[in-house]
């Protein structure tokens, strides 16, 4: 059986933006996302399902602190038991582990993709995210880097 992966809209857009959706389909078959962010992101894969959220006093709860893709995203993960969930913005991350929800980031999965020998190389989709406006710390760029075995450094 395979995971259960719900996944945000950052790392959707991201990688759609730089046409590497296939970091996502070399990890995962499907990705489970809630319908505020299949709204956000504005397309739909075949490896994509779109889901309600049935927990609504989670939703309501976590809509206080979050945007409503986030809230979403992170009340499926927990109402799913989801293996992974797929989240960027640093305060949806907190909250998320507060509850117990296992996350990776867009970068995160790069790094895997890039152990698993799904790409060659994270460097160069760093550079491209950082040139579709998508933001990258500089200590999270070197971190990967360094993770990924890219690193300039020793």
């Amino acid at each position: 059986m395979s995971a259960l992966i719900v996944s945000d809209s950052t790392c959707l857009i991201g990688l759609h933006r730089i046409g590497r959706t296939n970091v996502l389909t070399g990890l995962f078959t499907t990705i489970h996302i809630p319908f505020a962010v299949h709204n956000e992101v504005g397309f739909l894969q075949p490896w994509m399902k779109v889901e309600g959220v049935q927990d609504l006093l989670l939703l309501a709860a976590l809509e206080t602190q979050l945007d409503r893709g986030e809230a979403e995203a992170i009340a499926l993960a927990a109402e799913r038991k989801a293996d992974l969930l797929i989240l960027d913005e640093k305060k949806g991350r907190r909250i998320a582990r507060e509850m117990g929800l296992r996350i990776s980031g867009t970068i995160g999965l790069l790094v895997r993709a890039r152990r698993e020998g799904i790409i060659p190389a994270c460097r160069p989709l760093l550079d491209a995210l950082e040139d579709a406006h998508f933001h990258i710390s500089p200590a999270l760029r070197a971190e990967a880097l360094r993770l990924a075995g890219e690193s300039d450094s020793p």
